[in-house]
């Protein structure tokens, strides 16, 4: 199991990305290195891991619900999911944070700079979202069908798939790289000591949110991404 890659194990189990969140292991932006190079990074015990993984994967009731295999499926899963999710929740974290540093910025400093980084995701998200909504998706969506017809590959504004793709993954590092920050000066998205409700109702938003644009970047990074190429490729 050490040999093969975080992204085929999520692959094979989606199920398993709750033991790479648990172990911080990055199974999204990072998932073509192995499972032996991604816990170095992540400095966490490979036999912690391994046993934990395996119990998932023995587990009946330890697996979710298996990605779309069809691409015009997944895409309409990734933006009907994912994407619905993360505007609303950018939207409704925005006023709870305001709030919250309102109250708490003078005695908890980081906040600010949680404050500064969620702006940032926030505006690099929203047209980053778009740009997949209405250039990339209908792109491949339009692929997907000329290769179940026979039809002639659609015209592609871009060049090639992979052009408007290698966009896509770097904004993915990036988004991924302010989520880190973000857990960095939240402590982990551990409150303080009686922390109001606000407070702690902020930071589980923002961990939740996390953990769903890890999903989110890993289903496009790792399964739709690859599918677009090798049907550009093949058709």
């Amino acid at each position: 199991m050490l040999t093969k890659t975080v992204r085929e194990i999520a692959l094979e189990s989606p199920a398993t990305v709750r033991v790479f969140e648990e172990f911080k292991i990055d199974y999204c932006c990072g998932g073509s290195k192995s499972l032996e190079e991604a816990c170095r990074i992540a400095d966490a015990d490979e036999a912690g891991v391994t046993s934990r993984l395996e119990a998932v994967l023995d587990s009946e009731n330890g697996s979710e619900a298996e990605p779309p295999a069809d691409p015009v499926e997944l895409i309409a899963h990734i933006v009907q999911k994912h994407h619905t999710y993360t505007r609303n929740e950018i939207e409704r974290l925005s006023p709870l944070l305001k709030k919250v540093c309102e109250k708490h910025g003078q005695a908890h400093e980081e906040l600010f700079v949680i404050r500064d980084h969620f702006h940032a995701l926030a505006l690099d998200l929203g047209p980053h979202l778009m740009r997949e909504e209405q250039v990339l998706f209908p792109y491949i969506e339009k692929l997907a069908r000329s290769v179940q017809t026979g039809e002639n590959r659609p015209f592609a504004p871009f060049g090639e798939v992979r052009n408007p793709i290698r966009m896509m993954s770097f904004e993915h590092e990036t988004a991924g790289s302010i989520l880190k920050d973000m857990r960095k000066a939240s402590k982990e998205y551990k409150p303080p000591a009686g922390a109001c409700p606000s407070y702690t109702a902020l930071y589980f938003g923002l961990e939740e949110l996390e953990r769903d644009l890890h999903r989110h970047i890993h289903l496009e990074n790792n399964l739709l991404f690859p599918l677009a190429i090798e049907m550009e490729s093949g058709a």
